[in-house]
Formats: C-alpha cells, sequence, structure tokens
C-alpha cells in the first residue's frame, strides 16, 4: 500500500486546473506562489469540500476521489484534518469542547482525555474551559489544529495557517508544528504566501502557477537556485500566468 498523498486535478473552469502532486508521508510541502493561483483549491479538493471536474485522490492507498470510476468520497469520511486561516471554531462551545467534536465516534470520557491531552501538547493546558473570544489568535490557531490531529487523520492540511497572527505567535505556531511532525509519520500540506514560514516549516516546496505545479522541489534546493521559477518569481522576474 502507497504511504501518502496523491492527487491529479484537471479542468478549464470556473478555476483552472492542471495540477498534479505526490507527497510521501513523513514530509511537510509548503504550497506556494501568486494569489488566486489555485493552492487553497488543491487543498479543498483533497479534502472533500471542493470537486474537480476531472481527477485522483489518494491517501495511504485508499481512494478518496475518482472521476473515472465515480467515486467521491464525503469530507466527512476523508481522514482529512484540515486548519482553516479563520480557524472556524464553534463560538459557542469551550476551547476542549472544539476539539472534542471531533472524536463524536468515541466515549465522552474518553473524548474529553485526548482532547485534554492534545491541547497540553500544543501548550493550551489550562485554557480548556475557554471560549474561542476569550482566546487570542494564536490560542485559537492551536485549537484549530488540535481539532484537526483530533480526527487522527491519514493527512494534515492547513491553509495560511499563520497568516492572522503577529511574529511572535507564529513562532509559537511554527514550535507547535514541529511537535506535531516529530510526533507523527503523516504528510502535511500547507499553503502560505510567506517563503520564511514555508523554509522553516516545510521539508519542500511546491511553486503553484495558474492552477499548475510549476516546479517542486527540496526547500534549500528551489530557494538556493536563482534559476528556479520560484526564484524567478519571488524576484519579480517571472510573472507569466502560463
Amino acid at each position: 500500500m502507497a504511504e501518502g498523498l496523491s492527487i491529479t486535478a484537471r479542468q478549464v473552469a470556473p478555476i483552472p486546473l492542471d495540477f498534479a502532486l505526490e507527497l510521501p508521508a513523513g514530509r511537510t510541502m509548503a504550497l506556494v506562489g501568486p494569489s488566486g493561483g489555485g493552492k487553497s483549491t488543491v487543498l479543498r479538493a483533497i479534502a472533500g469540500l471542493y470537486r474537480p471536474r476531472e481527477g485522483l485522490v489518494t491517501c495511504n492507498g485508499e481512494v478518496w476521489f475518482d472521476t473515472s470510476r465515480g467515486i467521491d468520497l464525503a469530507a466527512k469520511d476523508r481522514r482529512a484534518g484540515l486548519v482553516f486561516q479563520s480557524y472556524a471554531l464553534f463560538p459557542h462551545l469551550s476551547a476542549g469542547q472544539n476539539v472534542m467534536e471531533a472524536m463524536l465516534d468515541l466515549p465522552p470520557d474518553q473524548r474529553r482525555a485526548e482532547a485534554h491531552d492534545l491541547m497540553a501538547r500544543l501548550g493550551m493546558a489550562g485554557l480548556e474551559d475557554r471560549k474561542p473570544g476569550q482566546l487570542s489568535g494564536g490560542q485559537q490557531q492551536r485549537v484549530a489544529l488540535a481539532r484537526a490531529l483530533a480526527r487522527r487523520p491519514a493527512i494534515l492540511l492547513l491553509d495560511e495557517p499563520f497568516s492572522a497572527v503577529d511574529h511572535p505567535t507564529r513562532r509559537l505556531l511554527h514550535g507547535a508544528l514541529a511537535q506535531v511532525r516529530a510526533a507523527s509519520d503523516i504528510p502535511i500540506l500547507l499553503v502560505t504566501h510567506d517563503i520564511e514560514d514555508a523554509a522553516r516549516v516545510a521539508d519542500d516546496l511546491c511553486f503553484v502557477q495558474a492552477g499548475r505545479n510549476v516546479e517542486t522541489g527540496a526547500v534549500r534546493a528551489l530557494l538556493g537556485d536563482r534559476a528556479s521559477r520560484l526564484a524567478r518569481w519571488m524576484a519579480g522576474e517571472d510573472t507569466a500566468e502560463n
């Protein structure tokens, strides 16, 4: 059984896509590139929140989506942990209850114990009873991360996880993500507009432009190669959309 993620997604409209990617288990990859290039759409397609006209999504050998065979698992049936930029926490529930919502298949006492353990691992011990409105942006993001991990996901998907917080909080979130990586062997895919964030947390970069995987490689290799498409785009020398 193949370990990791494989995705292809193709369509002409409404969002042009001609995208293909392989991400092995245990690797962290950042999708970077111009705004509107399709990065978040790729994450949503993996999670089952967006359905391209043609495509295939497999994770650890399990087929989640295959237009050629009419397979399309609902988002709730895909073992994907998704963290949104906007946190997407339930405001009427406490932080601990938000995390427990991802474990409704477990007995209440076990849900509570595991939620508290996850929050403690992410530096949130003692804040389980606070509502999201009583937490800082960075704390809310860590609750969202704990909730995603509570699903025991086969893949972790992060959509601009650092963009809504200040730089000190970003460093804390970088550390939290490093803890997640050290404790699991799942593929992690994140969307970010910040190359510094990508360089700090990712093993590999995928430069996405106009819905296509233009270039993929190790962080140091791409950033250290002035002739790479990514380096040229960062320098303002490659603005072509095709």
